[in-house]
């Protein structure tokens, strides 16, 4: 068992997986599309973010639990839906969906994932939230959505931001493939990557395990492109979601809203929580960021008086972030590459690890801004510079 007790910060685990992780799948996870500015302003925007400290307020027993669709949590933090995961440390999904059950907070598996649906169900027993990238194969989608729906999963996650894929450069560069290609320059850099290999070499799930046995060489990155650069149904409306609430029966979660006219549309449509999300500036660069986004947005749901769930992802580096977007009206948040380098760093010890990181953060911070229970926080634990 690794001494993680020197690791202080998401920083740390991000130093670690980078030198422990191969580069191209480093650089999948920590990258965004074209220039970067989106990605970049997710972190950026929130650090801007200033607190008000109070003092002289009884701040004993405090508690950074509330709840997540109805769900008890730790803290408003659930791991966000990260395609491959499987990459950054063997059987990855696994390992940070029972990191995620240990420490009391929601685990989403990406469609996109390395371990199946049935590989996590079958090493975890705190069901999980399923994320659906919608493809025009429906008979596919239906069997997905039949499949997480058997493994007891409690919501499905509809990612709505990637009818077309986002260029992201490094990915082209580093020639992405699961697993990597023998090429030179992979075989150099996966030499100086031994722990990674070995972990590798303990474990069949290298592929994409939700399409094996749907699509032919679904271990070949290229081959996947081509098919998903087919499939991504970019036709997709918000008339499409009716069929999918008939196929899944039970809570849905609409992720990739970044306008308040989509919120209202998410509202109407039923939506049991959205996430204000730009994937990570992944997708459209030159996007806002998410907490720039997220007042509109949580204004326009209010306004309805619906009782629809607001949640934010993207830049959330710590629990201060965690505390500046439920300030700001998230009820919830969701993190992905936080989790991602503890995986990559130390595997389910690490993001366990990251979880402690952000709740120790959080709970420290809502003290010092005078606050004991993380349900009464609102945007007066803010600093507002007078003009």
């Amino acid at each position: 068992m690794a001494d993680l007790s020197k690791i202080t910060c998401i920083e740390d685990l991000r130093k670690i997986a980078k030198f422990k992780v191969p580069k191209m799948f480093y650089d999948y996870a920590d990258c965004g599309s074209y220039t970067e500015s989106t990605y970049q302003a997710n972190e950026s925007d929130l650090q801007k973010i200033k607190f008000r400290q109070k003092v002289a307020v009884n701040i004993e027993n405090r508690s950074t639990k509330t709840t997540m669709l109805g769900e008890s949590v730790s803290m408003p933090v659930a791991l966000a839906p990260t395609g491959i995961a499987g990459m950054q440390r063997a059987d990855g999904e696994i390992l940070a969906a029972k990191a995620a059950e240990h420490f009391g907070v929601p685990f989403t598996l990406s469609t996109m994932s390395c371990c199946s649906i049935e590989d996590v169900a079958s090493h975890t027993s705190r069901p999980f939230w399923f994320q659906l990238y919608m493809m025009k194969d429906r008979d596919f989608m239906a069997d997905l959505i039949k499949r997480a729906r058997e493994a007891r999963c409690s919501a499905l996650m509809v990612t709505l931001d990637l009818q077309v894929l986002g260029q992201r450069h490094l990915d082209i560069k580093n020639g992405l493939s699961t697993p990597p290609k023998p090429t030179l320059k992979n075989l150099l850099n996966l030499a100086l990557k031994p722990e990674w290999c070995w972990h590798m070499l303990q474990t069949k799930r290298r592929s994409f395990g939700n399409i094996v046995g749907h699509v032919k060489d679904a271990d070949d990155m290229k081959i996947l492109a081509m098919w998903t650069a087919e499939q991504f149904d970019a036709t997709l409306n918000w008339n499409d979601l009716a069929w999918i609430k008939e196929q899944w029966g039970g809570k849905i979660i609409l992720k990739g809203i970044m306008d308040a006219s989509d919120a209202e549309m998410a509202v109407k449509c039923g939506a049991d929580a959205i996430v204000v999300s730009n994937h990570g500036g992944r997708q459209l660069d030159g996007a806002p960021s998410t907490i720039h986004a997220l007042p509109d947005i949580v204004e326009a749901v209010n306004r309805l008086n619906s009782s629809m769930e607001v949640w934010m992802d993207g830049g959330i580096r710590g629990g201060q972030d965690v505390l500046r977007a439920y300030a700001l009206g998230a009820k919830g948040t969701l993190i992905g590459r936080s989790f991602l380098y503890g995986l990559g760093a130390y595997g389910q010890e690490g993001v366990y690890k990251a979880l402690d990181i952000i709740q120790k953060e959080l709970d420290v911070s809502m003290a010092f801004c005078g606050h004991t229970d993380i349900n009464n926080v609102t945007k007066d634990i803010l600093f507002t510079p007078k003009a």
